[in-house]
């Protein structure tokens, strides 16, 4: 069981299971395409059915025309109304473009995994996955890179290159060579918490955006939820939760060693008591996320480190 970086042979195979190549994730655009950007929210059980802020793409008034029965009433045109005499309909065009703002967790704790790839590989996978697919519908893409001190942002933008510029920046061999390609950046002797990555985007998300969020949301307290109802007023927020299975399940019986190849700890599963308080640990912080998307009414998806990324994503 590895934590950190893995001692193991320098071979392409084994590389891919611990970091991403930018090839790996350009070859991603052709499973790409058949990804929808399109996902279901979790409902409240409390105040019966969510009724959602977002309005899709962005909307441009068009014209008014005679109102037709099934019209939403919100869209009557009181001022042609009262001129003609008869109910007038706003009638809006879709905007073209759209911004996808794709945020990726490359915290230490994502470089973990005990079977099928590192959290941070998946997640990787899985922004290359959305950066296509919205490149494919013609969306503009931008994102967020944070790891444990440096929080960058990307301003979206149209065409394959936007795609690229933000493939590069989270491939991890070439990460600390985004740097010049940031729209932002901070660096802080601090650890960097969602709080600091919430309150960012906040900033940097336009309204109309659909916001992607990959991550093992380790840290999520209550001012977090506070920043997740800010930015699911005005945009389109999606929950993609990367886990380890031994992060929601450990062994019962044995003794395992987790290593980052500077600090070693020994978990003995025979303990009851610890083996139980580690999976509540677990439990608690899913719970939670699930909570949250339920109470706001946020799209959530839970995929695993032996997950295939296109798979869990259509």
């Amino acid at each position: 069981m590895i934590f950190g970086k893995q001692t193991v042979p320098a071979d392409s195979s084994a590389d891919e299971l611990i970091s991403v190549s930018l090839k790996t994730l350009i070859d991603l655009a052709r499973p790409a395409a058949g990804v929808k950007l399109k996902h279901s929210a979790i409902r409240s059980g409390q105040s019966g059915g969510y009724v959602s802020r977002f309005k899709g793409r962005g909307m441009e008034f068009e014209e008014a025309r005679v109102y037709q029965s099934g019209d939403d009433i919100r869209s009557i045109d009181w001022r042609v109304t009262a001129r003609t005499g008869e109910p007038h309909t706003k009638m809006f065009r879709e905007e073209r473009e759209r911004p996808v703002f794709i945020s990726v967790d490359d915290r230490p704790a994502m470089h973990f995994a005990t079977r099928g790839v590192f959290k941070s590989v998946l997640a990787a996978k899985l922004a290359g996955l959305l950066a296509w697919a919205a490149q494919h519908h013609g969306d503009r893409i931008g994102g967020q890179i944070f790891t444990g001190d440096v929080c960058r942002e990307l301003k979206p933008q149209n065409g394959k290159h936007a795609v690229l510029r933000f493939l590069n920046a989270i491939s991890f061999n070439s990460l600390e060579g985004a740097v010049g390609q940031a729209q932002a950046e901070i660096k802080d002797a601090s650890t960097i918490t969602l709080e600091h990555v919430l309150a960012r985007l906040i900033q940097h998300a336009r309204p109309g955006s659909l916001v992607y969020i990959i991550s093992d949301f380790r840290g999520i307290n209550d001012q977090t939820e506070t920043y997740l109802a800010k930015l699911s007023r005005h945009c389109e927020v999606v929950l993609v939760f990367v886990y380890d299975p031994l992060e929601s399940h450990l062994p019962e019986k044995g003794r395992y060693r987790f290593t980052d190849d500077e600090r070693d700890v020994v978990v003995d599963t025979g303990d009851r008591q610890r083996l139980l308080k580690y999976q509540q640990h677990f439990t608690r912080r899913l719970h939670q996320l699930e909570q949250i998307a339920k109470k706001l009414g946020l799209a959530f998806i839970q995929c695993s480190t032996t997950d295939d990324p296109i798979q869990r994503l259509r």
